[in-house]
């Protein structure tokens, strides 16, 4: 502010700088922290459609992990404005 003080200045800042600290990092606090669903699972897949976005899943099984990959795939696919009844499980293996 041009016209304000000095010590009126260092009046606003704080709590401006509070107010934008807690908004950033508002966003995070809804997050849980647990470890991401991938760990612990020993097989993976990825299914992809002829147009739009596919998806990679984990699972403790092959057969887990390509449902899991043909539901991320059906819904990234429809979100994308891809084409979700052509996916299909490319990639299926386990560690």
């Amino acid at each position: 502010m041009i016209g304000t003080p000095p010590g009126r200045r260092s009046l606003w800042l704080l709590p401006t700088l509070i107010a934008i600290s807690l908004t950033l990092t508002s966003g995070c606090s809804n997050r849980k922290h647990y470890p991401p669903s991938g760990v612990g699972d020993s097989c993976y897949a990825k299914a992809l459609p002829t147009v739009g976005e596919g998806g990679l899943a984990w699972g403790s099984s092959l057969n887990v992990a390509r449902q899991k990959s043909m539901a991320n795939c059906m819904r990234y696919a429809g979100r994308s404005g891809g084409t979700p009844g052509t996916c299909q499980v490319v990639l299926a293996k386990c560690k």
